[in-house]
């Protein structure tokens, strides 16, 4: 089928975290007979920190973030099958959501795509005129990148016809292990761009922990870090590209995850960085949220953590064959059951379920 995908960006993954979900799962659905087009504007210095190319398995679109461009591509719409905006565009996000129910084709599928669904629903709580509110309606379906049962009830509850969560997985064309690289060398790793909704988790877990560690080396990537106050062990590296995620993961003794604050409360959303860094075979030590043992299994194939504290203990009790054999053991894991390719089955599922639906209806 024909999609148009309007999002925040294919291209860069410069403030844009959603990039490598993007690309695996659209990857994914291009590998099985789908016509993609991704829409994306220029906005947010994106255009200037490429990570990739335009892709040969996808038709990308870039547009000036200005309303006579939104109006040309969003014209475009009613030429898909398929018409998805996800959520966090950063620019004209109101519009293009209206602009797709208005443009699309009256036999074509709308959808939603939230790549931060537990703030989505936050915002709708407090919101009563939210576009998103406003839209379900019209909307055929409603995916996510992650929530588990409490998203899709709140959904649901809101009034979309459907919600399916369709999880982060990995693409193993493009995360694998690599040998590692000075650049990366520390005894724990943390990526992640600094976010008001992350912040204080991320002081807990990993700069508490430097400070309980302070003969270790701690390193933060990521965009936003360079004012924040920190320890001597940590180095702040800044914006770390796609193309050295590998090195990254494959590099430190151990990395973290830290979850968004509306993440770990809602449990059940694995970030991007959990299956980077299994696909990498790195040992990976995760704050704790509900549903984990879903994707990999404490203790065995993930180390979990309470709070700076249990990150501290983990890392000065690790050895590095036990480093090792969790690596390997995630890595097993994920090529076994979280790949984006079996995300684009269950995705092609739910589809397949909707079309088959419409002549009944």
């Amino acid at each position: 089928m024909k999609i148009a995908f309007y999002g925040s960006s294919l291209l860069s993954s410069y403030w844009n975290g959603a990039a490598t979900y993007y690309r695996g799962i659209l990857h994914a659905m291009a590998k099985r007979g789908h016509e993609i087009t991704f829409y994306e504007p220029d906005a947010f210095d994106r255009q200037q920190h490429r990570d990739i190319d335009p892709p040969e398995w996808c038709r990308s679109v870039v547009y000036a973030a200005t309303e006579d461009a939104l109006a040309g591509v969003l014209a475009e719409a009613g030429q898909a099958d398929i018409v998805v905006k996800a959520n966090g565009v950063g620019v004209f996000d109101r519009e293009l959501l209206e602009g797709i129910v208005r443009h699309a084709a009256p036999d074509a599928l709308k959808i939603y795509w939230d790549v931060d669904a537990a703030a989505t629903l936050d915002e709708m709580r407090g919101q009563p005129d939210h576009p998103v509110r406003a839209a379900l309606p019209q909307l055929d379906l409603v995916f996510t990148y992650g929530g588990g049962p409490p998203v899709v009830s709140a959904y649901e509850g809101f009034g979309a016809k459907l919600c399916v969560p369709i999880y982060n997985a990995l693409d193993p064309a493009t995360h694998f292990p690599v040998p590692p690289d000075p650049r990366f060398a520390c005894d724990l790793g943390f990526l992640a761009n600094r976010l008001p909704d992350r912040e204080a988790r991320v002081e807990e877990f990993f700069l508490r922990a430097a400070e309980l560690l302070p003969d270790r080396q701690f390193m933060i990537g990521g965009n936003g870090w360079h004012d924040k106050g920190m320890p001597a062990n940590v180095r702040a590296i800044g914006h770390v590209g796609t193309g050295s995620h590998n090195a990254f993961n494959c590099t430190p003794r151990t990395v973290l995850n830290v979850a968004r604050d509306s993440m770990a409360d809602i449990g059940f959303s694995p970030a991007t960085r959990v299956f980077e860094a299994a696909g990498a075979a790195a040992c990976l030590i995760t704050d704790a949220w509900e549903g984990i043992e879903q994707f990999l299994q404490p203790d065995s194939e993930v180390l979990v953590a309470r709070d700076g504290q249990d990150v501290a203990d983990h890392l000065a009790a690790l050895t590095q064959e036990r480093a090792h054999a969790i690596g390997q053991a995630a890595l097993t894991r994920v090529l076994g059951e979280h790949t984006y390719d079996r995300r684009a089955v269950e995705v092609d599922r739910v589809l397949d379920g909707l079309r088959q639906r419409e002549p009944a209806a």
